[in-house]
C-alpha cells in the first residue's frame, strides 16, 4: 500500500476545514473558502508536498445537492489550486447517506486506498487535516499524522476525541497553524 519513493501528501477534509460548513453546500454561489485557506496552502509549494481532497458529501443522497453543482464546486476548487500553484492530486468524494454502509464514506478508508493507487502515495509520510473525529479516525487507521483544525465542527470534535480519550496529533485553531505544524514536524523528521 505504501510506496516508498513518494513525495509526502497532506489530506485535506473539504468543508469546516477549506471552507466555512453551513450544512450543506448546494450550489458554486454558496461556496467560498476561508480567508487563509490558499495562503496557507501555498505556504508548502515549494517543498515536496501535493495535496488530495477527501469529502463526504451526503447532501447528493439526501437530494440536497445536484451531483452537477457538487461536480461545479470541485472543478473551482480544483481551477483556484492550479491558479494559485497549489499542487491538488485529486478530490475524492463519498456521495452516500451515512447509513448506506458504503465503504468510501470517512472514517472508512477506500477513497483513501484509491489516492493511494492512484498517485503512489505513501501514508508514513502523510498527515490529515480535518474538522471531524470521521477524519481522525480515518487518519488513525491508515497510520498518518491527524491534524484536527477547530474551524468547522471542530471544537466540538475536540471535546468529543477528549471524552472519548482519542487524541490528534496536532490540534490547530486554522488551517495556517495546521500547515506551520506539517512544516515544523517535517523539518525536524
Amino acid at each position: 500500500m505504501n510506496h516508498p519513493e513518494a513525495r509526502t501528501i497532506v489530506f485535506l477534509d473539504r468543508d469546516g476545514t477549506l471552507n466555512p460548513d453551513p450544512g450543506y453546500i448546494p450550489s458554486l454561489d454558496q461556496f467560498q473558502f476561508f480567508p487563509d485557506t490558499v495562503s496557507a496552502l501555498k505556504s508548502l509549494n515549494d517543498r515536496e508536498y501535493a495535496f488530495v481532497i477527501v469529502t463526504n458529501q451526503s447532501g447528493v443522497a439526501r437530494g440536497k445537492i445536484k451531483p452537477t453543482d457538487l461536480d461545479d464546486i470541485h472543478r473551482f476548487i480544483e481551477d483556484q489550486f492550479k491558479t494559485e500553484g497549489i499542487p491538488l492530486l485529486g478530490v475524492y468524494v463519498c456521495p452516500h447517506h451515512p447509513d448506506d454502509g458504503c465503504r468510501c464514506r470517512k472514517p472508512e478508508i477506500s477513497l483513501f486506498e484509491q489516492a493511494v493507487k492512484d498517485h503512489s502515495i505513501n501514508l508514513d509520510r502523510s498527515y490529515i487535516i480535518g474538522d471531524s473525529e470521521a477524519d481522525i479516525k480515518a487518519g488513525k487507521a491508515l497510520s498518518m499524522k491527524t491534524i484536527l483544525v477547530r474551524t468547522g465542527n471542530g471544537r466540538l470534535t475536540a471535546k468529543k476525541l477528549a471524552e472519548a480519550m482519542v487524541e490528534s496529533d496536532f490540534l490547530g485553531d486554522n488551517l495556517t497553524e495546521c500547515i506551520e505544524f506539517i512544516m515544523r514536524d517535517r523539518s525536524s523528521a
